[in-house]
């Protein structure tokens, strides 16, 4: 990696989110550097779909659920290999990117095509940083400010930095290669971060299952996957114990940038000022490729359409119960003929052994002691996992205004670009830009 340094001249930018810019560089507004693109009627076209870290990415297809939902792709815009194209909404977000394929997108979206000045991957980055999505909030708007959008007028009137095109071009290599870097240790830390919980669950296995005494008096559960069970253990359906209730749809409109958290399929999504629970909760995926994914959640919160609330009809603790859902692994049990889902009859109906209350908060004090080495790895690895994102989006920023001379960079043997391996840059929890599916059933 290069040793970072500014370019030798500057001058003043009369931007006041870019104070300086270096010498050779221009400030245009977009209207100069970008063509709005209206064209519909391409149903054959694969959909696109922007997440709020990695861009515009092809939508997986495979699931019916998504099918029925595209229903009128007649509709929809077409956007060229290249383009730009943002979600008005949630452009303050991030939520923009070039279309890696032809493809179409939402009749809600905006599609850009560049000029011959502009490289579209230089823009896409400098449209992400946090500076820029600043100026986005500013030009964007709506009645109230949580349905502000950016519409391809005031877009068009945004200021942007020019550097000249081979500079751009120059500037995306860099970055590029500098993603891979970055995409390669996020991986290796997922990867341990994926050991450490398998050795977790390991040890939650056995104790959620045969308990903490290793002479304890067996009986048969009559389920086969769950075998033997501590004979002072009750083996009943989870209905006996708990109900399980949807949250409740909440609109783009009702999200804020602070406020109680929103929980969705996959966990925390976003903020609101509204609530609905009040912790500690525990919560189910229902929705998505993770559902029946366990959350306790403390505190007031939202819970979606997307989450499962449970809900006690006798005492349990809570914690203990939170790793035996988690064992239970309700996403094997999906119903997989739509988008995977789960619903409350899969998880009531599930057969579980429960032991007495005094038993399950031992058996809980005994994991936490257990796995406390292994969640503190975790946390570490995760930290880590978070400081690289900040180095990455501070190096982008400097880089993409100039703040640091790139021109003199050459790519070596280790700055090889994979675009399979950037997908790692994203979370595993990302989300995406299009409104969640789902029906609010149960």
């Amino acid at each position: 990696m290069m040793v970072a340094s500014p370019y030798p001249n500057y001058r003043a930018s009369g931007l006041p989110w870019v104070p300086r810019l270096p010498e050779g560089w221009q400030v245009l507004r977009n209207g100069r550097l970008f063509g709005q693109r209206v064209e519909t009627g391409f149903p054959d076209l694969p959909i696109l779909e922007v997440s709020l870290r990695t861009g515009v990415r092809v939508r997986d297809m495979d699931n019916l659920k998504r099918k029925q939902v595209m229903s009128q792709k007649e509709k929809y815009k077409r956007a060229a290999k290249g383009d730009i194209a943002y979600n008005m909404m949630r452009m303050w977000q991030g939520a923009v990117g070039p279309a890696p394929v032809d493809g179409l997108v939402s009749p809600a979206y905006v599609v850009v095509k560049p000029y011959d000045e502009a490289n579209s991957s230089y823009y896409s980055y400098l449209f992400r940083t946090a500076a820029y999505m600043q100026e986005v909030s500013k030009f964007s708007r709506g009645i109230v400010a949580d349905r502000n959008r950016l519409y391809w007028e005031s877009f068009k009137q945004m200021p942007s930095l020019v550097p000249p095109r081979p500079e751009q071009d120059q500037i995306v290599a860099y970055l590029r290669a500098q993603d891979a870097h970055i995409a390669r240790f996020i991986r290796a830390k997922r990867e341990l971060i994926q050991l450490l919980t398998e050795q977790k669950l390991a040890i939650i296995d056995r104790a959620v299952t045969r308990g903490l005494d290793p002479n304890v008096r067996l009986k048969p559960s009559g389920i086969d996957w769950l075998g033997e069970v501590p004979e002072h253990w009750e083996v009943l359906p989870l209905r006996r114990i708990l109900r399980v209730k949807s949250g409740d749809m909440i609109h783009a409109s009702e999200e804020t940038e602070e406020g109680f958290p929103i929980y969705g399929g996959n966990g925390p999504r976003g903020y609101t000022n509204k609530v609905n629970c009040h912790g500690p909760m525990l919560l189910i995926g229902r929705v998505g490729a993770k559902c029946g994914c366990i959350h306790r959640v403390e505190g007031n919160f939202w819970a979606s359409e997307h989450a499962l609330r449970v809900i006690p009809l006798r005492k349990f603790d809570l914690e203990f119960f939170e790793h035996l859902l988690r064992w239970v692994d309700f996403n094997r049990f999906a119903i997989r003929t739509a988008q995977p889902l789960i619903n409350s009859t899969i998880v009531r109906e599930q057969i579980c052994a429960v032991p007495p209350v005094s038993e399950q908060v031992a058996i809980r004090k005994w994991i936490t002691n257990e796995c406390k080495p292994l969640d503190d790895a975790i946390a570490r690895t995760e930290e880590e996992i978070k400081l690289i994102r900040e180095y990455r989006d501070r190096l982008i920023a400097d880089v993409v205004t100039g703040q640091v001379d790139v021109r003199g960079w050459q790519p070596g043997p280790e700055d090889v670009v994979d675009d399979a391996l950037l997908s790692a840059l994203g979370d595993e929890n990302e989300d995406v830009t299009e409104e969640e599916d789902g029906d609010g059933e149960d």
